[in-house]
């Protein structure tokens, strides 16, 4: 493959439309990264909008697309969906593989600055730049109109996206999102490997951090589930409502009693968070 070029693994009928797996050469990881698209029927009449979503923690590009659900109703709205791998695969670090919180699996959707992984763990700049502009040479979807969505770490690199960069991506939303990661211990694991020890570095790849200082104009929407093993320790949704509180943004903050971490929870609300994007982004 060339840097420019694209494998296409499989595709595969669906809903009317096509998802298929690709891969292609990454300038920014230096490594072969996967992704998937979903192009829905109304992309054989013309370019349509897309929808960008971020797995968390040991997942792959496929997760999403075999587990939520969403297809049938990207269909019905003409959305595309696309969904990349998780982190850099194979760049041979010490350590990379030794916990699942951490290196191979669990970029953290950031740009590392920290040694060895500052060359290769550029997940951030990956998602930001790099892959939309790959989907967008290759695929007929419309370059204005991007939405971003994750779950858990994935959630976490939505948010921060979206509010790094709001001239480029529409629409937000997350479910059970790292919320506050600075202040966590997967978030104080991998920032302090991925960053070195400066706290006020940490606070720019943090949602509750820049939602402070950098509210977006549009409403955010955020789900989490009550019975969510990880909520009191790890995701903090707290943390987004006092932030929006500080700084005026528009959010949209649900929570589900009986609901955990799983994919049969973001099964349960998929619908809506694919409504809410395609009201933004579909004309």
């Amino acid at each position: 493959m060339t840097a420019d070029s694209i494998e296409t693994r499989e595709e595969h009928a669906c809903f009317g439309g096509r998802i298929g797996f690709y891969r292609h050469a990454s300038r920014e990881t230096g490594t072969t990264m996967g992704f998937a698209v979903y192009l829905p029927p109304q992309a054989e009449r013309g370019p349509v909008p897309a929808l960008y979503y971020l797995a968390g923690l040991t997942c792959t590009e496929e997760t999403f697309v075999i587990k939520a659900g969403a297809q049938r109703l990207a269909a019905e709205h003409g959305l595309a969906l696309v969904a990349c791998d998780t982190s850099p695969r194979g760049l041979g670090y010490a350590g990379e593989d030794d916990a699942y919180d951490f290196g191979t699996g669990a970029g953290f959707y950031l740009d590392a600055t920290a040694e060895p992984w500052s060359s290769g763990y550029r997940m951030a700049s990956y998602v930001d730049r790099e892959l939309p502009a790959v989907v967008e040479t290759h695929f007929p979807v419309l370059p204005d109109r991007r939405g971003i969505f994750g779950h858990s770490m994935g959630g976490h690199g939505a948010l921060v996206t979206a509010l790094r960069a709001p001239e480029r991506w529409t629409s937000v939303s997350a479910f059970a999102p790292i919320a506050n990661p600075v202040a966590v211990p997967w978030g104080e694991k991998a920032f302090s490997n991925y960053l070195g020890d400066d706290i006020d570095a940490w606070k720019q790849w943090d949602a509750s951090e820049l939602m402070r200082t950098r509210p977006r104009a549009d409403t955010i929407l955020v789900d989490q589930g009550e019975a969510d093993q990880f909520l009191a320790e790890q995701l903090h949704p707290e943390a987004l409502e006092a932030a929006a509180g500080a700084s005026g943004q528009k959010l949209t903050l649900r929570r589900h009693p009986g609901y955990d971490h799983s994919y049969w929870f973001i099964q349960s609300f998929v619908a809506d968070h694919i409504a809410y994007h395609a009201r933004a982004l579909v004309a």
